[in-house]
């Protein structure tokens, strides 16, 4: 598989699911909130949301049971590998009476996950939950964000300007739009950092107060 194949920008919501979830539920949620879904064999991954997002879905009886046999490292691993910002869903009641799991066996692996993987975890009830939350971090990445959707089967280097856009979106109160307009005006990150209170405020989305904020991040003495 190609490192990453485009996707075709519309203006509805679209997202990739793994064939294996075609079946589920959670895919007709998904249409009825007028979100294309798209199949596709995945080889790491659930429901890709964006070029960056991926979810591994889990209900919580193959949660238990990805905790038996230790798969869900393996396939967590994977995920972190090949996207920025891998997300995990865990779908379902009674996490600690369904299986002969001992409670501090899950809690256990659920602390790995959070500490050792820094992988979110989002818990559901039921999947028309499941897919409204992916709905709207698909909807938060592809429309806010403005971020292009993507497949990707091994881990992704970033590009000069994706590096560039990261930096600047590191400032406080800067997301990747106001990044991208910063850039586009002042042209290079190192500008982007000296430019004036006056200059900044020309950016749109950048307000009197987080001008005043930005310069003080960066002209303040580390102390």
């Amino acid at each position: 598989m190609p490192e990453a194949q485009k996707v075709l920008k519309t203006d509805r919501i679209v997202i990739i699911a793994d064939n294996r979830e075609f079946a589920s539920k959670v895919v007709k949620e998904l249409a009825r909130l007028d979100c294309i879904v798209k199949p596709k064999q995945l080889e790491v991954g659930d429901y890709i949301l964006s070029e960056r997002v991926c979810a591994e879905r889990k209900t919580s009886a193959d949660f238990l049971g990805s905790i038996i046999d230790q798969r869900i490292f393996k396939q967590l691993k994977d995920l972190k590998e090949s996207f920025e910002r891998p997300i995990l869903v865990i779908e379902g009641h009674n996490l600690y009476t369904q299986r002969n799991v001992h409670p501090n066996a899950i809690r256990g692996a659920l602390a790995s996950i959070a500490i050792d993987y820094a992988i979110p975890i989002l818990w559901t009830e039921e999947p028309g939950e499941t897919a409204a939350i992916l709905y709207w971090i698909a909807r938060r990445e592809q429309i806010d964000e403005e971020r292009s959707l993507s497949i990707r089967g091994q881990r992704r280097t970033m590009t000069q300007k994706e590096q560039q856009e990261f930096l600047v979106a590191g400032l406080p109160g800067i997301n990747t739009k106001i990044s991208r307009r910063l850039l586009e005006k002042f042209k290079t990150p190192e500008k982007v950092f000296r430019a004036s209170e006056k200059r900044l405020k020309k950016v749109e989305g950048i307000g009197e107060i987080m001008a005043k904020n930005l310069r003080k991040v960066l002209t303040d003495k580390y102390e």
